[in-house]
């Protein structure tokens, strides 16, 4: 991958990439959003993202958890992408023994209900998972969760505050926060006001279609993005934005 934005330059080594992609200093919170979408908008193809990703996606995707405390997600993308917690390679482990992380980064799943008690993402996971829901969410999920293994935080009466639950998070020392989607939840979170960086993989492909785009739910007042960096690689373009002044 080559960084062309904002200074152009050779080829970046995989140091030189983890250091572009890493956190702010672990004493404040940061919250970096992922996604991966067509030339043409669409965050799906066949139903699911993985169809739009890519080596170079997939590289930078990977560095987000590396190098972060948690992965947040929403529960729809949880089960439809089969995400099973994080399991790290023994090259994961060297880069978070390196920069002094816990060997595992912890799930965060966002439901208000709709996440199965046995779902992947709390049975499989390597580290018990953080399962963020509101006060309407049934008892008997909410019990079937912890009997899965998952902490349960309740933030929100109808629907999940997620300022609330992300201080929840802040408050266990999961600062760096890694969101791999999906749109409502990125959505919800910009509503909330806790996004403070967008990382965008645009893929070199055209699927047309009703494909949702990367943020979905309540319409907001237009938010400033300012461009950090952009790198390229056969085609695929991938986007660091700083969000609303971060």
């Amino acid at each position: 991958m080559r960084q062309i934005w904002p200074e152009p330059g050779p080829e970046l080594d995989h140091a030189q990439l983890e250091d572009l992609y890493t956190y702010p200093a672990a004493d404040r919170r940061w919250l970096a959003v992922n996604f991966v979408s067509s030339a043409d908008g669409a965050v799906e193809a066949g139903g699911t993202a993985r169809a739009l990703s890519n080596p170079p996606d997939r590289a930078v995707l990977q560095l987000g958890s590396d190098l972060a405390d948690v992965v947040l997600v929403g529960a729809t993308t949880a089960m439809v992408e089969g995400f099973r917690g994080v399991h790290p390679s023994a090259e994961t482990l060297e880069i978070r023994r390196r920069r002094g992380l816990a060997d595992i980064a912890a799930t965060a799943v966002v439901t208000t209900g709709s996440l199965p008690g046995d779902a992947p993402a709390i049975a499989e996971a390597a580290t018990p998972t953080f399962v963020l829901t509101c006060e309407s969410a049934p008892r008997a999920r909410q019990k079937a969760w912890k009997e899965t293994g998952a902490e349960v935080i309740v933030a929100g009466e109808q629907e999940v505050d997620l300022a609330v639950a992300v201080g929840e998070l802040v408050d266990r020392g999961m600062r760096r926060i890694d969101c791999e989607g999906g749109p409502h939840l990125f959505g919800a979170l910009l509503s909330a006001g806790v996004v403070d960086e967008l990382r965008l993989t645009v893929s070199p492909l055209l699927v047309s279609g009703a494909a949702s785009r990367i943020a979905a739910g309540t319409p907001l007042d237009p938010v400033d993005l300012e461009l950090a960096s952009v790198l390229a690689e056969d085609g695929v373009l991938l986007l660091r934005y700083l969000v609303g002044g971060a």
